[in-house]
């Protein structure tokens, strides 16, 4: 089944302070792939908050932009979604899976599993409010003693939802322990529009696993992507044409790095670029060789002109090692 008009059966994942735009154009210039914007809270946009209008403004982006929306009131939707539609977005996806303290506490979030009256309502809201088409992420339960996802998936379908993500750890999980792909094909086997899978799926290979043991029409693809913004593309090519991934070059992990503090700067400015740009650092030298050393010196640097010099100097001790 394919996901409305998308033309890509991989979904980079909504992350709080990752996925903004530098991310996602750096993601979607190695290829295809479904991009969507960092969780944005509608109260903040319902004042038209700075920070949160440009996450939300994906006008000038040349594909298309899910946009995350987050929050517990209502009658909020229906004032934004408008606002949402004017900013470029191609479809609204309502996170129902944050598990974030100041997330639940507030009534949102992976707060709304457990209130499904409220999420109910929200869901109706917001597909009244607007012409795009609506999604809810959300999670296979709030702990593993109340595991709701099909009947939360059942009520987002009857609530007019067009497609659901679901990620298979619970909100007392956050983020550890495997992902329970068995509850997301139960999601599957239970409604009829289109299913996202999301958790663990770590390279081409495990979206392609997922996919056969779930049926999901789609995968979510989050963390793993993090230093690797080509990995989107080389699963949307593996599930497509069965494209084995070519193993990637010290040197384009470089350029990758060096085009993401472009893209940083062009989008935060200088000052605030370089502080964003040290956990990038981090993710792009995972695993290689000397990485806590080129990390410590790198969060110590104050300008660009070093930055560029430490790169310049980690990455080429690397290409000369190879």
């Amino acid at each position: 089944m394919k996901i409305l008009n998308f033309d890509s059966r991989v979904f980079l994942a909504p992350m709080a302070g990752i996925t903004d735009r530098p991310m996602r154009r750096l993601v979607k210039s190695f290829g295809a792939g479904q991009m969507v914007s960092e969780m944005v809270a509608i109260n903040a946009i319902q004042r038209k908050n700075p920070k949160s209008y440009k996450i939300a403004d994906v006008r000038e982006e040349g594909y298309p932009v899910v946009v995350q929306l987050v929050g517990g009131e209502p009658e909020l939707f229906a004032e934004v979604c408008p606002l949402i539609e004017e900013l470029g977005a191609c479809s609204i996806d309502i996170n129902m899976g944050c598990p974030v303290k100041k997330i639940v506490n507030n009534n949102s979030g992976s707060y709304l599993m457990k209130d499904m009256n409220l999420a109910q309502k929200i869901i109706e809201t917001t597909v009244k409010s607007t012409k795009l088409p609506v999604s809810v992420k959300f999670r296979k339960g709030w702990d593993n003693n109340h595991i709701n996802a099909v009947e939360f998936a059942k009520m987002c379908e009857e609530s007019g939802a067009a497609y659901v993500t679901v990620h298979g750890r619970t909100r007392s999980d956050f983020y550890s322990g495997e992902a329970d792909w068995q509850t997301i094909a139960e999601v599957k086997a239970a409604v009829k529009i289109p299913v996202i899978g999301n958790g663990d799926v770590t390279s081409p290979q495990k979206a392609k696993a997922m996919i056969d043991e779930t049926g999901v029409d789609a995968v979510m693809v989050g963390r793993a992507a993090l230093g690797a913004p080509w990995l989107i593309s080389q699963i949307h090519e593996y599930l497509e044409k069965g494209k084995e991934p070519e193993a990637v070059s010290i040197s384009v992990v470089k350029q990758a790095l060096l085009t993401h503090i472009k893209e940083l700067i062009d989008y935060y400015g200088e000052r605030l670029a370089l502080g964003i740009s040290r956990k990038y650092v981090c993710w792009y030298c995972k695993n290689c060789r000397d990485a806590r050393r080129f990390r410590e010196n790198y969060v110590k640097i104050n300008n660009f002109q070093d930055a560029y010099a430490e790169i310049e100097r980690y990455f080429g001790s690397l290409q000369e090692g190879q």
